[in-house]
């Protein structure tokens, strides 16, 4: 296989000079497990990329109807979720760690997701995502290197990619982390999945996280496959606390994460996680189409 490479880009290099509408999308909590209406509810609230919905990859026949009925409606696959310690202190642990990651990958690739994502890992042994030493060791590095390139000759994806996350106390926590392992893992079936908050991991990146994320994409850009989207506070303790929140209720600057994606050569959709209720999701995705608006970045 012929090596790529990936060296960083200037701003102006790695993004498409154009802009195009941006794929937003979020979990929409309707009750039904007919593809056909979930398809249609995530156009009804606006969105044009979904999480996969619950699906075993024997099911071959409603992996098709969610494929289709999806497509009817134009709304992608942004990816599957495979949330699991790859990197498990306890090895029969981390060997069905590593079978399921391998059945989510070979899920997203059937159902023609954008990728499959999972954080590296963790040495933690009571936290499955905790912080640990040995995260930023190169033992880490090496292994999550193995384990990648490991999944995609297992899988053999041709149209789905395999992405980390990146985490505040694992590698990769930041662009530069990526940008290692793009090039030791030196696979095109490899991608990132972005989520800036975190990434977020000081003051200096909290306070600076327009920069940070404008760093991300010129770095990134060309290999960002799909994103995730929330917003930090800081909540003012005698120690360091970050806490998730509604988009718009944090601190992070938005204007650079949509210019980034809109300004991208390919489609990476942006998806809302990690809120509570319909309203909230209703409420951060209001947030972020207003600003996008303010700055002419439209949607699909």
């Amino acid at each position: 296989m012929k090596r790529r490479s990936f060296l960083p880009l200037p701003a102006a290099a790695a993004l498409h000079a154009g802009r195009r509408p941006v794929r937003l999308g979020a979990p929409v909590q309707l009750k039904t497990e007919d593809p056909r209406e979930l398809a249609r509810e995530h156009r009804r609230r606006g969105y044009s990329a979904a999480y996969c919905p619950a699906v075993k990859l024997a099911d071959s026949a409603r992996i098709r109807e969610i494929e289709q009925a999806f497509a009817a409606e134009d709304v992608v696959i942004a990816e599957v979720g495979a949330w699991r310690n790859l990197l498990d202190p306890d090895p029969q642990k981390r060997r069905e760690n590593f079978a399921y990651v391998a059945e989510r990958f070979a899920l997203a690739e059937a159902v023609g997701a954008r990728c499959c994502v999972d954080i590296a890992g963790s040495y933690n042994p009571k936290v499955w995502y905790g912080p640990h030493p040995r995260n930023f060791s190169q033992e880490f590095f090496d292994a999550t290197v193995e384990n990648v390139r490991k999944l995609i000759a297992e899988v053999k994806p041709k149209r789905t990619k395999f992405a980390l996350e990146m985490m505040g106390w694992a590698i990769p926590e930041g662009p530069d982390d990526y940008l290692r392992l793009i090039r030791a893992i030196d696979r095109r079936e490899f991608g990132v999945h972005l989520d800036v908050c975190n990434g977020i991991n000081s003051p200096h990146r909290f306070y600076n996280n327009a920069a940070f994320t404008e760093e991300c994409f010129a770095k990134l850009g060309r290999s960002i496959v799909s994103c995730h989207a929330k917003d930090l506070a800081w909540l003012p303790e005698m120690n360091l606390h970050f806490v998730e929140v509604v988009p718009g209720r944090g601190e992070v600057d938005y204007r650079p994460y949509l210019r980034g994606l809109a300004a991208l050569a390919h489609e990476a959709p942006l998806m809302l996680e990690h809120l509570k209720t319909p309203e909230e999701y209703a409420e951060g995705a209001a947030y972020i189409r207003q600003v996008a608006a303010g700055i002419g970045v439209t949607f699909a």
